[in-house]
């Protein structure tokens, strides 16, 4: 990719910068007084379970779903009186592969960047270098139709990219990828980053929230839980170590609860948070049990479901 992200900004300066956000449908509040900052140049992720309220937080970033109170500066303006000179400079990939069927893999660029006022010739050269990066070169004659998931993810990142962003906002970019096609896409966004472009982003996948975010925050119910690094995150709410229990017996609780260890009890299973469980889970494994017990590094997983609970969510 040819192009560069070098708009000038500094860090007193977010990209965005919102406060006191709410949304409501009717009697439902999606959205309850969320407040977050994004600086240039750092992936900001937002993190929930299913009705969290991270859609309706992202639409209302870039202007699709309008605020129901709170104030929201994107680039130092106000949304609400700059929306044209806003949306110029963001890119939005959007959870739904909204691709025109009709045309193929080019076209559907070269049409979009219509959008933008962009000439043909630029948007054609343009069009060129972003189906190179995302490795859609070879399949630019192919209609939209014709291409796997993880082609179709590429190009409408690609899409999302094609007015050299500012800020790119990403809705669940990933979901639904194989494992090549989703590292795909991190490798790229990563390159992205690299070159200084800001990124908004949300996912269901703790391994990606990981991997890209500088900083994010996990929400449920319409409101913010816990922000920070991801790492911090993990010290924070799990400590280092997580030794799972298979089965427990009541001698084991009793043993956990006489060392007033941090733990969340299944029933089938016990998960112990230490920030060094090495001597921990030998005692245990010796002494205690014998049976399924294993010891694993804290991830950024265990803090989502600490902080949201482990049902189901429809």
């Amino acid at each position: 990719m040819k192009h560069t992200y070098n708009t000038v900004h500094v860090p007193q300066n977010p990209v965005i910068n919102a406060r006191d956000l709410r949304k409501t449908f009717g009697n439902i509040i999606a959205v309850d007084n969320v407040s977050f900052h994004v600086f240039p140049g750092e992936c900001f992720g937002i993190l929930g379970p299913n009705g969290a309220g991270k859609t309706s937080t992202i639409r209302m970033t870039y202007g699709f779903s309008p605020m129901t109170s709170g104030t929201l500066e994107v680039f130092g303006l106000d949304i609400t009186e700059n929306m044209r000179a806003i949306k110029s400079r963001i890119g939005v990939c959007q959870q739904e592969n909204n691709v025109d069927p009709d045309l193929t893999v080019q076209q559907n660029l070269e049409v979009f960047a219509r959008y933008f006022n962009m000439p043909l010739p630029e948007a054609r050269a343009q069009t060129q270098n972003l189906l190179k990066f995302m490795a859609l070169d070879h399949r630019k004659d192919a209609r939209a139709t014709e291409l796997s998931g993880g082609m179709m993810r590429r190009l409408v990142l690609a899409r999302a990219l094609l007015n050299k962003p500012d800020l790119l906002i990403l809705d669940e970019p990933t979901t639904g990828l194989d494992p090549q096609s989703r590292h795909q896409v991190w490798e790229s966004l990563e390159e992205l980053q690299a070159k200084g472009l800001t990124i908004l982003l949300t996912t269901h996948y703790m391994e990606e929230a990981s991997r890209l975010c500088d900083r994010l925050f996990i929400m449920d119910h319409g409101r913010v839980l816990v922000e920070g690094k991801p790492l911090d995150l993990i010290k924070q709410h799990v400590g280092r170590d997580i030794i799972e229990v298979a089965e427990p017996t009541e001698t084991m609780r009793v043993f956990v609860h006489s060392r007033n260890l941090k733990h969340e009890d299944l029933g089938h299973r016990l998960i112990i948070y230490v920030d060094d469980g090495n001597s921990l889970y030998h005692e245990i494994k010796k002494e205690h049990f014998k049976g399924g017990c294993i010891m694993r590094m804290a991830t950024l997983e265990d803090v989502f479901l600490k902080l949201t609970g482990r049902e189901l969510r429809e």
